[in-house]
């Protein structure tokens, strides 16, 4: 991988950072990750999985609570761009198990960010992995559509009710199985919307809340072609009684904004991870043609394969300073930057890493198809990007609703 930094303004500060997260990844997360993917979903999670020490030895980096952690050093432009490097970083070592990691001690952060000291002072003693609970099993990204009609169709039947109960409020059904670390976290920060609603998903509420309340239980973790050091499963609600102090906002007025804030911070920060991805990928694919020998020579002599690299080349290039311009307008620019800024983010981002994953395969040929050689996992990772957080498909007809 190459060391040149086309950003300006990257200090020594940024690439020492840097250069830590990369040993990170290489010597912890991608032998931990090799071992996980071969694993069952269950054994994944349990008390002896290679998964928990090496949670551990992330605490140790100083990196819980991102991008917060950073420090009062840096300006909001400099912090999101050593936010992307991070990322990066961490995510060409494994995206699974990074997300897994991002979502220790995350509700302090969330809490922090509605202005909530109470809750972040509640949360930031548990110490615990936070889960977004908002996928549901029975609809996709029409739950979260809502720039479109079918957000607002009062004949939808949400899977995940809510309803007042004096001063707290009652929840039933459930969560799907794709809510990112659901079997395993020890809160939530959830979407549900009101049983009584007359505006289909536009009315509801968000909370933040523990999950060891009564009522609430888990399906069995999910078994997923990629991605498979990520926990994911589903959360279920038996009349979960739910304190309004765990509440962070709700009713038709505000929660399609809430809606838009918190997909617009997915969408950029799935952008930024599989940028780590798509690098992953095409360093494997550089370091291989240089060493593959095939008709006498290695194979990056041979022209075809020089063509297919500089075409993965200029895709990472092209997607990491998209990404990179992007969430630095968002930390720079009051009120941030447009939701179609941060779905072109994750669009590209993840269009690009499957696309150059994919290319890494054609590359290594029969090779790449083997467990033997890594870039069948990092397909297999950067399939699923392509539909967790928003399909692309249906995020593309959301950002075009605002151009």
């Amino acid at each position: 991988m190459s060391d040149f930094d086309l950003d300006a303004g990257i200090t020594a500060e940024m690439r020492a950072v840097r250069d830590t997260c990369r040993r990170f990844a290489q010597e912890v997360l991608v032998p931990v990750a090799a071992k996980l993917d071969r694993m069952d979903p269950e054994a994944v999670i349990a008390r002896d999985s290679p998964l928990w020490p090496a949670l551990e030895q992330y605490k140790k980096l100083g990196l819980v609570g991102m991008p917060e952690c950073y420090g009062p050093d840096f300006s909001p432009a400099e912090r999101a761009l050593l936010h992307c490097i991070v990322l990066e970083e961490m995510c060409a070592g494994d995206v699974g198990m990074f997300i897994t990691f991002a979502l220790y001690n995350m509700a302090p952060t969330i809490a922090a960010s509605f202005g909530r000291e109470d809750l972040v002072e509640f949360f930031g003693q548990r110490n615990e992995i936070n889960c977004l609970a908002v996928t549901e099993p029975n609809h996709g990204s029409d739950s979260v559509a809502f720039t479109e009609p079918v957000f607002y169709d009062k004949n939808q039947r949400p899977d995940c009710r809510v309803r007042r109960d004096g001063d707290d409020f009652i929840i039933n059904g459930q969560k799907s199985a794709w809510v990112s670390t659901g079997t395993i976290a020890g809160s939530a920060t959830l979407f549900a919307t009101y049983e009584d609603s007359q505006q289909g998903y536009a009315d509801g509420a968000v909370f933040l809340m523990p999950l060891d309340l009564p009522g609430v239980s888990r399906g069995k973790p999910l078994d997923k072609i990629g991605q498979r050091s990520l926990n994911q499963g589903e959360i279920f609600f038996d009349n979960v009684v739910v304190s309004r102090q765990f509440l962070l906002m709700e009713g038709p007025d505000v929660y399609p904004a809430v809606w838009e804030f918190y997909l617009k911070g997915a969408n950029i920060a799935m952008g930024q991870q599989f940028i780590g991805v798509a690098r992953a990928a095409y360093d494997h694919a550089l370091a291989y043609a240089k060493e593959r020998v095939q008709g006498g020579v290695a194979i990056i002599e041979h022209q075809n394969v020089k063509n297919r690299l500089f075409q993965m080349f200029m895709k990472l290039e092209s997607a990491r300073s998209h990404v990179r311009r992007v969430a630095i307008a968002e930390a720079s620019i009051e009120g941030g930057v447009p939701f179609q800024y941060a779905a072109s983010a994750k669009v590209l981002a993840t269009q690009t890493a499957f696309e150059i994953a994919s290319d890494a395969v054609q590359l290594f040929g029969g090779n790449g198809l083997t467990r033997e050689y890594p870039v069948e996992k990092i397909f297999r990772d950067a399939r699923a990007s392509t539909i967790e957080d928003g399909e692309n498909s249906l995020l593309g007809l959301m950002a075009a609703a605002r151009l």
